[in-house]
């Protein structure tokens, strides 16, 4: 009889509890949210910074977002967010989509929300390793330890701020911003703002504030320099070699006076419940040793959901759970520990000869294909279908090159490769 700890009700966490509840063998499944609601990253709140209990804020969530995908690739593969007109949908929308989720799957009642998980350490168990839960209900202050089989690490990365090692920046002598605590612009009314960094939020929030700033410098290090027409109060520029007073010196040479600087930097993976017996090592945001991103290769009853970033997320959520689980109940056996450091060492290296960087090491983007397949052939699951992928790359490509009208955009699948996208009246037919 098994009993499964659940680290967090954002979509991974939901997804595998989802699973795990109709899973034979399966007698307990604990939720354990720090939050006071399911959605994690998809949950609003003015409030940045530390929250009632003096813990950080989680979400990363501002006023006015939209999913930068459109919808028909960000349900799950048996639960497809619900037919509407748009394809891109606001958080409020996306957040509804994740409750009826859980609600349908009977996985709401399964989460204890206001649990702060403390701790968690690995022990010797009669058969099998067994882990000890510390964690504390942030409503009375008292702290418990459960016993379990297995853990589901689900506490997504999207919560502890990256912040680079800008020269000057921690003398910089006005205000410092990561888009972390970004809620909306009108703190930004008047002012000169340096955003560091480009991806969709940074792309985002840029054009954002445009209509209350009196200048955007969007510092970037894009390979391909985006051809979306942007406003006359912003401008593009290389990365920033640094900060001297309100000065800002560019790698170009060039130099801005700027009252703020933006940071959209990205984030740190983060576990800090995680005892060192754990043997997980977060060194230059490469989480380690992890087998297909996903096994804690040293204690392969512990699982981390959702570490890879640019996929499909809700869909690769999916199906590493179903292949965690089916190695769970015997369906495969996983490798041996040695065999597994194996595959993580070579990985490392062949990704290293490609050009990415340690820092990169969970990046998919364009292996994401091939890294769905390897996890469903050795599972023998049903793999995600390719028009998945097609739709991201073709959704991320119109982001970067018409940032104003993108979302304006529909798209329809029509089977496994193929599907329709509606852009300013014109009917296409991809595959």
């Amino acid at each position: 009889m098994t009993r499964v700890c659940v680290v967090g009700a954002g979509a991974a966490g939901l997804c595998a509890a989802r699973h795990l509840l109709v899973t034979p063998g399966v007698i307990q499944v604990d939720v354990l949210e720090q939050s006071g609601a399911l959605g994690g990253t998809w949950v609003y709140t003015e409030n940045v910074g530390y929250d009632d209990f003096g813990l950080p804020i989680h979400t990363s969530m501002y006023k006015s977002l939209r999913t930068n995908l459109p919808k028909e690739i960000m349900g799950f593969p048996d639960f497809p967010v619900p037919e509407s007109e748009k394809s891109y949908l606001p958080a409020k929308d996306m957040l509804a989509f994740l409750q009826l989720y859980a609600d349908r799957n009977g996985v709401t009642k399964h989460i204890k929300f206001r649990q702060h998980v403390q701790l968690i350490i690995p022990k010797a168990g009669p058969k099998n390793e067994l882990w000890d839960v510390t964690y504390k209900d942030l409503g009375t202050g008292v702290s418990v330890t459960s016993e379990y089989d297995y853990v589901f690490v689900c506490n997504g990365h999207y919560n502890t701020p990256f912040i680079p090692n800008i020269p000057g920046l921690k003398k910089f002598e006005g205000d410092v911003m990561h888009s972390h605590d970004y809620r909306v612009p009108e703190l930004f009314t008047g002012k000169r703002v340096l955003v560091i960094g480009a991806g969709p939020s940074g792309m985002d929030i840029a054009f954002e504030i445009t209509r209350v700033t009196t200048k955007v410098i969007l510092s970037h290090h894009l390979k391909e320099k985006p051809k979306s027409e942007f406003p006359d109060n912003l401008v593009l520029k290389p990365d920033v070699v640094k900060l001297d007073g309100k000065k800002a010196t560019f790698a170009d040479g060039t130099e801005d006076e700027v009252d703020v600087v933006f940071l959209s930097t990205g984030y740190l993976y983060n576990f800090p419940f995680l005892h060192e017996s754990c043997d997980i090592v977060v060194e230059d945001n490469c989480v380690e040793p992890l087998y297909k991103h996903l096994v804690n290769i040293h204690h392969p009853t512990m699982c981390f959901i959702g570490v890879p970033y640019y996929v499909c997320a809700f869909s690769m959520f999916d199906l590493q759970v179903r292949y965690f689980v089916r190695s769970m109940t015997g369906v495969f056996k996983l490798p041996s520990s040695k065999e597994m450091i194996q595959h993580w060492e070579e990985e490392k290296v062949e990704r290293a000869a490609r050009g990415y960087t340690k820092r990169q090491a969970h990046m998919m983007g364009p292996d994401q294909e091939r890294y769905y397949a390897s996890l469903a052939s050795e599972a023998n699951t049903d793999n995600l279908p390719s028009v998945i992928t097609k739709i991201r790359e073709e959704s991320s490509l119109r982001f970067l090159h018409n940032i104003q009208s993108y979302r304006q955009d529909v798209y329809k699948i029509i089977d496994d490769d193929t599907y329709e996208i509606i852009s300013n009246g014109k009917k296409e037919i991809l595959c």
